[in-house]
């Protein structure tokens, strides 16, 4: 397990079509460090966002894709998303509002 602080774990939100539409749910998603956690990115969205309180946290990691450049094939680097589900009473994250 990595020893991850908190600033470290939530690496950039996810703006697609489908993220904004879960939003109306209170779910966010959330580009995450690799090794983290569902607990350690817990406690990172509770810190980071004043007043938010999370329900719970669904996670996926994603392989990386093959890439060719000519005659050389390599893969991109492995990326970990996580979905945010906080609680009715929760406030909303600031991030998003103006998009």
């Amino acid at each position: 397990m990595a020893n991850l602080k908190y600033y470290d774990v939530i690496l950039k939100p996810i703006v697609t079509e489908k993220s904004m539409n879960s939003m109306s749910e209170k779910k966010y998603s959330f580009s995450v460090h690799p090794e983290a956690t569902k607990t350690q990115i817990k406690e990172a969205v509770e810190k980071m966002f004043a007043g938010t309180k999370v329900a719970s946290v669904n996670t996926m990691n994603l392989e990386g894709k093959n890439r060719r450049r000519g005659n050389t094939s390599g893969k991109t680097s492995k990326t970990k998303k996580a979905i945010v589900q906080l609680t009715a009473e929760s406030a909303e994250i600031e991030i998003f509002t103006g998009l």
